[in-house]
């Protein structure tokens, strides 16, 4: 019988601020502890019977029934807080050099190219929040037909335009041109189409966004998979993050409902040898826009869903829950938080209650998947695999 893992990332679910979290402005950040500090609870019994509340200073209500998982937290060795690098990591591939940020716009230099090569003068050039850039540029924007150009703390250039006056297809084609601009000096983790509708006071971001990242920079467990005749599923935006590379089927879901409904349907199914998953909304719709409420009400619901996931699981099948860097909605800031991400491990096979403790690197994670599924070692990060192998 065939083995299989299941990998799902909770975009920007961290828990907790790493040890240089002062470095990035992230002190005091904690995702998951504030939620429920804030709300005053969180109704995640799967989780908690996975091992979430007993990983270190999680901040959550101690579980006190036996284990139906082990458990242990992640910190990431790429100085860096984004989606890229926090999953390539996960993949086994940190960075060594971290992407450019540019806490006060981007130069400009850079944006007059960038106007040259599209035909258009941009708008923005800011630090900002997508949902309230819009509401603030949004008018201009409509009127004078220049897409908005903005950034945040992490290594992305976005392009945020009304559907209705600039297509969808040409807003991709500006985020290709941006693309092959930002590389070498200007290397950014990814460029973001951020499309739009509506009216005055009323403008709203539709799920048309589309994620430019760039190739990584050396193979990562996804490569050495498919050269190991592997099937690798990517739900999500996984393709993008990956660049359409190492992965054999890509399902391409733009919200957690989906892509939670395309997990289950793929672990039912049998399908894939490796399902790697990345459910957003935490992060975009939530985390970023400070919805306390709208977060904890997401983790709920992954929550219930979960109960089936667990359910469905074959034999030989390993399941593991995990995040790529926290984003904090209790916080002042809507930038994503440097902290330490929860590693839950499950399976029919999988031995309970195993306290992982503090991982060095993300891709301890990798290497556990790489193992299980080639019985070979990854050369980046340490496998747990013998510590929950019964």
């Amino acid at each position: 019988m065939k083995r299989r893992v299941i990998l799902i990332v909770l975009d920007s679910v961290g828990i907790g601020e790493l040890p240089d979290a002062i470095s990035f402005g992230d002190v005091g950040s904690h995702t998951l502890g504030n939620i429920y500090k804030s709300r005053g609870y969180l109704a995640l019994p799967n989780l908690y019977s996975l091992g979430l509340a007993n990983i270190e200073n999680s901040r959550l209500p101690i579980y006190n029934a036996p284990l139906k998982g082990s458990f242990g937290r992640a910190a990431e060795r790429t100085a860096a807080k984004d989606t890229t690098s926090g999953h390539w990591e996960i993949a086994g591939l940190p960075m060594e050099k971290p992407f450019r940020t540019y806490p006060k716009g981007f130069p400009l230099e850079l944006i007059k190219e960038f106007e040259q090569l599209i035909g258009r003068k941009t708008l923005g050039n800011v630090v900002a929040s997508g949902t309230e850039i819009i509401m603030r540029l949004g008018d201009e924007h409509v009127r004078t037909g220049r897409p908005i150009v903005y950034t945040s703390a992490d290594s992305v250039f976005q392009i945020a335009a009304h559907e209705e006056v600039i297509s969808l297809e040409e807003q991709y084609k500006f985020c290709e041109i941006a693309r092959k601009m930002l590389v070498g000096e200007h290397l950014v983790g990814r460029v973001i189409a951020r499309p739009f509708l509506g009216k005055t006071g009323e403008y709203r971001r539709t799920e048309n966004r589309k994620d430019y990242a760039i190739a990584p920079p050396g193979d990562t467990i996804l490569d050495a998979l498919v050269n190991h005749n592997l099937e690798t599923v990517g739900i999500g935006k996984i393709e993008d993050i990956f660049h359409n590379r190492g992965i054999t089927v890509s399902d391409h879901t733009r919200n957690n409902k989906d892509s939670i409904k395309a997990v289950i349907k793929y672990i039912l199914d049998d399908t894939g040898d490796f399902i790697f998953a990345n459910l957003v909304d935490f992060d975009m719709l939530y985390g970023h826009r400070n919805d306390v409420n709208g977060y904890a009400s997401a983790l709920e619901y992954f929550d219930e869903q979960l109960a089936v996931m667990l359910k469905a699981l074959k034999k030989n099948d390993l399941l593991i829950i995990t995040a790529d860097h926290g984003c904090d909605p209790t916080t002042e800031s809507t930038d994503h938080s440097r902290e330490y991400v929860p590693v839950l491990i499950t399976g029919p096979n999988i031995l309970k209650g195993v306290n992982l403790g503090t991982r060095d690197s993300f891709s301890d994670i990798g290497a556990t998947i790489y193992e299980y599924l080639s019985a070979q070692k990854w050369a980046i990060g340490s496998s747990f695999l013998s510590l929950v192998m019964k």
